[in-house]
């Protein structure tokens, strides 16, 4: 089966590699190069190094109804598009160059958190499981026919990167399993349930913000949900200190939300909305991530300071 594969960023690329085993991958389309980390420095996405490293034709036009981009697509013929976290929709036209059509991986059930950000917002909803779904494309995003479907747990101690690696190599698996039943022509198309539909929006910048009246165990599924990006925050002397690692604290007091509790060797203990929330690691402006209590010995903070958001 000639497959004409799309994706984007790392979480696409273990399902690349278990398609050049299982299919005849003729091209790998992906987005062009751009700002990339933290020094915002240009460069390939992680599909494009991938594909170059395995000498695969890569084709990254500034958008899908470019001419010389569709020319190469119907010189290439494929039968099947696939499509891991590309990061656009494709158009019907598009879609009609492939004789199969195309299929998409997503890391959730389908169909709850349909969009594009369905790891980081399953995790910050406190959800315990999750899982990946293979279906196949359609005019509305993440809603077409179900192919295959595979549940994974969501761990006390996930976090977006934890659990984005694991459903990446989940998915990956699951993918070439669907493969093989669109060859046999035995593949399932299950309709999906819209009336059970949940959303997942792309995550914004300014949700990182920590609000200290929240729950504490919703301020620690923030910290988890929001690693690697966009870390959560909040503010010390008016000033962003990002928060890696923490732990929800069944503790209370008559402490007023944001105020620290305690600060030492086992790192910083704050008030919440209900509970507390120790601390763990921290990254501050310009510096290294390091655990509380490191940073506690060169920035120490008095019992009583109280922790800001957004605006203070």
């Amino acid at each position: 089966m000639k497959v004409v594969f799309m994706g984007t960023p790392a979480f696409a690329v273990p399902s690349l590699e278990a398609l050049l085993a299982a299919s005849d991958v003729v091209a790998v389309v992906t987005r062009p190069d751009q700002p990339q980390g933290r020094g915002l420095r240009v460069g390939p996405p992680p599909v494009a190094v991938a594909a170059t490293q395995y000498a695969l034709d890569v084709l990254q036009p500034g958008t899908l109804r470019d001419p010389g981009f569709l020319a190469r697509l119907r010189d290439l013929g494929p039968d099947l598009f696939v499509v891991v976290a590309f990061g656009r929709i494709i158009p019907p036209d598009v879609l009609a160059l492939a004789s199969m059509g195309g299929i998409n991986l997503h890391p959730s059930m389908l169909p709850r958190y349909r969009g594009a950000a369905p790891i980081p917002r399953a995790i910050a909803a406190g959800e315990t499981a999750t899982g990946v779904t293979v279906l196949h494309l359609s005019e509305e995003l993440d809603a077409g026919d179900i192919i295959l479907q595979r549940a994974a747990p969501i761990q006390p101690d996930d976090t977006g990167a934890t659990l984005e690696a694991r459903l990446a190599r989940d998915g990956a698996a699951l993918l070439v399993e669907a493969l093989g039943l669109l060859e046999t022509g035995r593949a399932p198309r299950v309709v999906q349930d819209s009336s059970r539909a949940t959303f997942a929006p792309k995550v914004a910048r300014e949700e990182a913000w920590i609000s200290w009246s929240d729950p504490a165990a919703k301020i620690v599924n923030q910290v988890r949900a929001f690693d690697p990006w966009p870390v959560a925050r909040t503010r010390r002397d008016g000033a962003p200190l990002e928060i890696w690692r923490a732990a929800a604290l069944p503790d209370r007091g008559p402490e007023a939300p944001g105020t620290v509790v305690a600060a030492g060797r086992e790192g910083l203990v704050v008030a919440a909305g209900l509970g507390r929330v120790r601390i763990l690691e921290v990254q501050p402006p310009a510096g290294r991530r390091m655990p509380a209590a490191d940073y506690l010995r060169g920035h120490p903070v008095a019992p009583g300071t109280v922790l800001g958001s957004a605006r203070g």
